[in-house]
């Protein structure tokens, strides 16, 4: 942690219950600074009960934290935030047949949205438990950048910030391993130095992702079909309980089948057999709307220097000329990454061209883009259909 960072500066810390925020705020106290902490409330209410949601076990925990280390603990209720914001935003992508990401919007619009409307525009710095972290470059720019575990990084759900949230973002445990965390928590006797990580969307807890769906969009039967010869093998609940690139859960015989292509119009999902078939996977695709992070290709406006004629000059792109031509994605939260190079197609749209084949590219996902060395990130756009 960049102490010159914390020097000085009012710092809100997100507590959540769990093991890596309870670290975090060890890391700040024993830097001496002392944050303020807050538990977002994103959970049910209480006519919302059977969402079996871990609210009560994590305020327990912060609760014990902040008393050992005389910190103040304020509840931030964004339930009605996340439901109007997240919430929609699935529901729409998955009813349109895309696979969304709950946990990058929740990122965005709540733990670094709303909460700074709500509380954290009081603060200068908004800590967390994420396992990333940021740079200062020459030009006092911030970065967002990987974590030295591959397994726990994060920044893939950091990378739709916005980059006046990225600059309030402070990540005391970024540059830490998971078992150098617990080894802090367990040394420490930490509360919840052995607890479980939580898997899954934000605040779901036990609730199964497919009861989330069905709670909203129901359940309509449709056809699976071979994709290859056109039979059909079997039905399903509704489209929006799958998602390209899937392999278990479909209820079919003689697999390994994945799910290749959906007709949202007619609710069909198209499936292949094999364990690594050709069509399950791709060498290209393409992204829209891409969201810069820090920087981005286009020469920038501050820091002009005046060509011989008097005109100011823009200064040239951070990212260097070639930028695509090497670079560094993923497309879901695993420690693999792909060499490739992203090709711009205009309009914040970029044709990802990967040196290997890349299984289960499906629309709705995001495509996070880092430099060559998969150290400082781009930023994140969506995958289309083209």
């Amino acid at each position: 942690m960049n102490m010159e960072e914390v020097k000085n500066k009012r710092v809100a810390l997100l507590l959540s219950g769990g093991v890596d925020s309870a670290v975090v705020l060890h890391e700040l106290v024993s830097q001496g600074v002392r944050p303020d902490c807050f538990y977002i409330k994103i959970g049910p209410t209480d006519d919302e009960g059977e969402w079996d949601c871990s609210m009560e076990e994590d305020m327990e925990m912060a609760t014990a934290l902040c008393r050992r280390y005389g910190v103040t603990l304020e509840v931030v209720d964004c339930h009605r935030d996340y439901w109007d914001e997240v919430t929609r935003y699935t529901m729409e992508s998955v009813r349109a047949g895309r696979t969304p990401n709950p946990d990058v919007m929740c990122n965005r619009m709540i733990k670094f949205g709303a909460f700074d409307r709500k509380r954290g525009h009081e603060y200068d710095l908004i800590a967390t438990g994420h396992y990333a972290q940021t740079e200062i470059d020459e030009d006092g720019r911030k970065w967002l950048c990987t974590s030295p575990d591959p397994v726990k990084d994060q920044t893939d759900f950091l990378a739709q910030l916005y980059d006046w949230q990225l600059r309030k973002a402070l990540f005391p445990i970024g540059h830490m391993r998971k078992e150098e965390v617990r080894a802090i928590a367990e040394r420490e006797h930490l509360v919840n130095a052995k607890r479980k990580d939580s898997q899954g969307i934000c605040f779901l807890g036990k609730l199964n992702y497919n009861d989330y769906v069905r709670r909203y969009l129901g359940e309509k039967e449709g056809d699976v079909i071979d994709i290859e010869t056109g039979k059909v093998l079997g039905k399903h609940k509704g489209h929006w309980f799958h998602t390209i690139g899937q392999r278990k859960g479909l209820g079919l015989g003689g697999g390994p089948w994945n799910v290749v292509k959906k007709d949202v119009e007619k609710n069909i999902l198209y499936v292949v057999r094999g364990y690594e078939p050709i069509k399950a996977h791709k060498k290209e695709f393409v992204i829209k709307d891409f969201h810069w992070l820090t920087a981005s290709p286009q020469p920038s406006p501050k820091g002009e220097g005046v060509a011989s004629d008097g005109i100011p000059s823009a200064a040239p792109s951070p990212l260097g000329e070639g930028w695509g031509e090497a670079v560094t994605f993923k497309v879901r939260h695993t420690p693999d990454y792909f060499i490739g190079k992203a090709e711009d197609l205009g309009d914040g749209r970029y044709r990802m061209h990967a040196d290997r084949w890349v299984q289960g590219v499906a629309p709705g996902q995001f495509c996070v883009v880092y430099d060559k060395d998969f150290h400082r990130c781009y930023g994140s756009g969506e995958i289309t259909v083209e």
